[in-house]
């Protein structure tokens, strides 16, 4: 097959899984991919020999999205909307797969897994949105990066594991922004 072919192959796999998982989760059948994708389930295994390999592949884009993203906002927004709009971004991301919560937290803690660099990067972009805004005073001193990304990958839990908190995500996303704004001293 020449090379042209298999790159498309390759590509078109990658959006219809996106697809795939985002209607049936992070344990989506590889067979309805391959078959949605037109390519035989041997071709789908060529490009992504395991789940994971083909799961590594989204969310590390994904994860290298939102990198790439942090950076563009803080050179556009003042620092409270660009981690604002960020982490919308994040929560909404988050909420795409069912399942993808819990493999962001373990991805997090598996330095081994091949999806640790593009999550650690994704983070660390999150960080330095963080403290922009703590710099110019909208977010409390006391929050960390590990605070902050466990509370609005919280947000995307709780809609997965319970679907009537889907419609209130963005509620409770403010709810979160509002706890993190510094409180006057008294």
């Amino acid at each position: 097959m020449p090379r042209a072919d298999a790159q498309r192959n390759y590509e078109r796999l990658l959006a219809v899984a996106r697809e795939v998982v985002e209607e049936q989760g992070t344990q989506a059948s590889l067979r309805d991919v391959a078959r949605r994708a037109g390519v035989g389930l041997g071709t789908l295994y060529r490009h992504f020999p395991t789940r994971e390999a083909l799961l590594e592949t989204l969310l590390g884009r994904g994860f290298e999205r939102l990198a790439t993203r942090a950076a563009d906002l803080s050179a556009r927004l003042p620092p409270d909307e660009a981690l604002s709009e960020w982490l919308r971004d994040f929560v909404h991301g988050s909420g795409t797969f069912r399942g993808l919560p819990a493999s962001m937290l373990a991805t997090l803690a598996d330095e081994g897994s091949p999806l640790h660099a593009s999550c650690r990067a994704m983070r660390e972009a999150g960080a330095r949105l963080l403290a922009d805004a703590q710099k110019a005073g909208h977010i409390r001193p006391d929050v960390d990066g590990t605070d902050l990304f466990a509370l609005v990958n919280a947000v995307g839990w709780m809609a997965e594991q319970a679907p009537s908190l889907a419609d209130r995500r963005d509620h409770l996303f403010a709810l979160i922004l509002d706890a993190l704004s510094p409180r006057p001293t008294g």
